[in-house]
């Protein structure tokens, strides 16, 4: 297990000085960077082995947001890893151990040159090393999309959403996506497919249901092939 302390920032609340779904999915993704970095298969190792993780789904489940100022502590575990894919649980806790968010997440490993996942050997799994499984309810990987939605207006993916993988951050798909939902749907978990990366100046087209309890915002290429699909549920 991994874990970092740290105090919520003014930057990272919303109007009612609650942490944002963002900067939750900001925390736990930099946790998992940390981990990696820590048993020495961070950023620059990948790299230069022409390899990454790439993120296929994940389920974050929330109880209540950390307030602005509030101490917390994140912590990242993998749990399992089969084939060339890893499993990893993260946590958001109080300073008095009390859970406020949780998540569930699958991972690919991929050669970045030959664009094809490899397998995870034993070496990778054995510096990460495996933790019990949270448990929790865990979503299907796959999220079936809707027949009917409203198509909006396309967006071009800016410079500032690229990350080190050259392609869109996981989180930038959660954060279009979020544009959609009614201001009074009170979002308590947040699943989200990966389906192909969206590159620097593409075109998204977002296909919006809401269909109470749950809002699925499917961001697709003009052909109609989704990049991401992001459900927000309600308690």
């Amino acid at each position: 297990m991994y874990e970092f302390d740290s105090r919520v920032r003014y930057s990272e609340t919303d109007a009612q000085g609650r942490m944002t779904w963002l900067a939750l999915m900001d925390y736990f993704q930099d946790c998992s960077v940390f981990h990696s970095e820590a048993v020495n298969l961070g950023v620059e190792v990948w790299t230069d082995a022409q390899k990454a993780w790439i993120l296929s789904s994940w389920q974050i489940c929330l109880n209540r947001m950390p307030r602005l100022g509030e101490q917390v502590t994140t912590q990242t575990w993998a749990y399992g890893m089969k084939g060339f894919y890893g499993y990893r649980n993260f946590s958001m806790n109080s300073r008095d151990g009390e859970r406020m968010a949780y998540a569930n997440s699958v991972w690919v490993l991929m050669d970045t040159k030959k664009g094809i996942p490899v397998r995870v050997t034993k070496e990778i799994s054995d510096a990460y090393g495996l933790d019990p499984q949270l448990p929790m309810q865990c979503s299907e990987r796959k999220i079936m999309l809707p027949e009917k939605y409203e198509e909006k207006d396309s967006l071009v993916v800016p410079s500032y959403f690229i990350d080190t993988n050259h392609h869109m951050n996981n989180t930038r798909y959660v954060q279009v996506a979020m544009e959609y939902v009614p201001k009074e749907f009170r979002t308590m978990e947040v699943r989200v497919e990966y389906k192909k990366a969206a590159m620097c100046r593409d075109v998204i087209v977002p296909h919006v249901t809401i269909e109470d309890p749950r809002v699925t915002v499917a961001l697709c290429a003009p052909d109609g092939q989704p990049y991401a699909v992001v459900v927000f549920l309600k308690a």
